[in-house]
């Protein structure tokens, strides 16, 4: 499909600012999208908008269909009359500057509960016959999901596989016994999925009626502790007990030269290719009810995939095994058009991922920060070696920022030396033809003015903040997925420099 040239930002729901501890689909939302317009932007990239489970890591959650209640807005259930101001009244004092999942989650699924026990009194015949329709369409999910997350709670937040073996391995009357025991709250899991649903389409509405399209994130691998897999576990490679046989990861590379272990169960290829890849089509076409562009997280495992044996510490010992490739992408656009998709292609595996984005003409991604790593040219991260049809970055949420990147760690190479980082940022500022002393807006400008059909600027750069905003650093846990910002920081002058660049680069939409 052609793709219009165009721009965006990256920020994720739960950087937003706000009162509540972490970033809503709230006023504050709204809000941004109105200073996305004033920008000239026209897309707004996000993250998975799943429940995120241990370590706070959005591509790490509860269930892959299933979305985070904890970034419903209390303001909007308030409005809605679903919620008290006084029911507020108890809130702890939060950080304005990066959410705290220990203080911040307990208290909002707390009001969260409060809320989903109202609902039957509170709502409309109009809400009610809303959700009656909600919990027939996403059935398909929905029960599971609620039933898995009423258990966990049941089984102390332990994992699927420690429960009760009548649990974990699904008895059929263990199940039914199960959903008429919890029968009260697991309907108050589903009104907290409708209620979180019913709010995102009218923010989407609202982004629709300000010329913004929201592009959407899809992890490739799901969590091994998640509804998805206890589930569907015969689309998963594991033993007769429930236990991953091999685990996903990828080999030493920018972010970690032991590679990463990601411990994700590896799916069943031939299983899902049987049965149409159904699950997939499912999961897909569900994001895509939600936004307007996918981005393919690790696009380059459906060409091939490393795998790791369930045994290793580091993802070394790992081998490269072939993934579904153009048969799941024919089932795809067979079974729901040809609807955008932006392909995350880094990594060893870009030339067999390459091909399988050539056949299907789909956009991959080039990172600004990856450009100066060599004397040599070809490494094809410099903006006059781009091909039109790709979306280039300064830099990912798992990149540092760009004030972040030059001062700090500049560079590619894992063992990079001293010498290696002066030579790189000298690099930089021979091509950029600059000092360096307004780093993040040259290279906003270099990323607009490319050839590239689509840039995104993650917000971090736009405000010209250092590593302390960072929100992902792969490979490690703590301290990630926390940053936040202050709306008082995106300044008038920002904005309209923003605009300029986007104006002069033709990229206003």
């Amino acid at each position: 499909m052609i793709y219009p040239r165009t721009g965006g930002i990256l920020l994720h729901i739960t950087s937003l600012p706000g009162r509540y501890g972490i970033g809503e689909i709230g006023p504050e939302a709204f809000r941004f999208i109105d200073r996305l317009s004033e920008m000239g932007q026209r897309l707004w990239q996000i993250l998975p908008l799943g429940d995120p489970g241990y370590g706070n890591c959005p591509y790490n959650t509860v269930s892959v269909f299933a979305n985070n209640p904890m970034l419903i807005s209390f303001d909007a259930l308030i409005e809605e009359g679903y919620l008290n101001r006084s029911d507020l009244n108890g809130l702890k004092k939060y950080p304005v500057h990066k959410y705290d999942a220990k203080k911040v989650a307990p208290d909002r699924a707390h009001i969260l509960n409060i809320v989903c026990r109202r609902f039957s009194k509170c709502a409309s015949e109009e809400k009610k016959a809303a959700l009656e329709v909600f919990c027939e369409k996403n059935g398909y999910w929905l029960n599971d999901y609620s039933l898995f997350t009423v258990l966990k709670d049941a089984h102390d937040g332990a994992a699927w596989m420690d429960w009760d073996p009548k649990y974990a391995h699904r008895e059929y009357n263990a199940m039914q016994s199960a959903r008429h025991q919890y029968e009260a709250a697991i309907q108050r899991q589903k009104i907290a999925q409708f209620l979180f649903d019913d709010q995102w389409h009218r923010l989407r509405k609202y982004a629709h009626k300000k010329g913004v399209k929201i592009v959407g994130d899809i992890p490739i691998y799901v969590s091994y502790d998640s509804s998805d897999v206890w589930a569907n576990q015969e689309l998963f490679q594991l033993d007769e007990d429930g236990n991953m046989a091999v685990q996903s990861g990828c080999p030493p590379d920018y972010f970690c030269e032991t590679g990463q272990l990601w411990g994700n169960p590896i799916y069943k290829w031939d299983t899902h290719h049987k049965s149409g890849y159904s699950w997939w089509t499912k999961r897909l076409q569900k994001l895509y009810d939600m936004v307007d562009i996918v981005r393919i997280d690790h696009f380059n495992g459906f060409a091939k995939y490393w795998e790791v044996p369930i045994e290793s510490k580091t993802a070394q010992n790992g081998r490269w095994v072939k993934g579904p490739g153009e048969k799941i992408f024919d089932t795809f656009f067979r079974k729901l058009g040809r609807k955008p998709i932006f392909a995350e292609d880094l990594g060893e595996a870009t030339t067999e991922a390459a091909v399988l984005r050539g056949k299907y003409h789909l956009p991959g991604m080039k990172i600004l920060q990856f450009a100066f790593d060599s004397h040599e040219r070809g490494n094809g991260y410099l903006p006059d070696e781009y091909p039109e049809n790709c979306v280039v970055y300064t830099g990912t949420h798992d990149n540092n920022t760009t004030l972040g990147w030059f001062h700090d760690d500049p560079g590619t190479a894992v063992t990079q030396t001293a010498d290696e980082i002066t030579e790189e940022r000298a690099r930089v500022l021979s091509y950029l033809g600059t000092d360096g002393s307004e780093i993040n807006w040259d290279m906003i400008q270099l990323a607009l003015q490319s050839k590239a059909h689509t840039s995104i600027i993650p917000l971090q750069d736009i405000l010209g903040l250092d590593s302390e905003a960072r929100m992902n650093i792969p490979g490690t846990i703590e301290g990630n997925w926390v940053w936040r910002f202050n709306q008082d920081l995106l300044s008038d002058g920002m904005i309209e420099r923003m605009r300029s660049l986007t104006q002069e680069s033709g990229r206003m939409g």
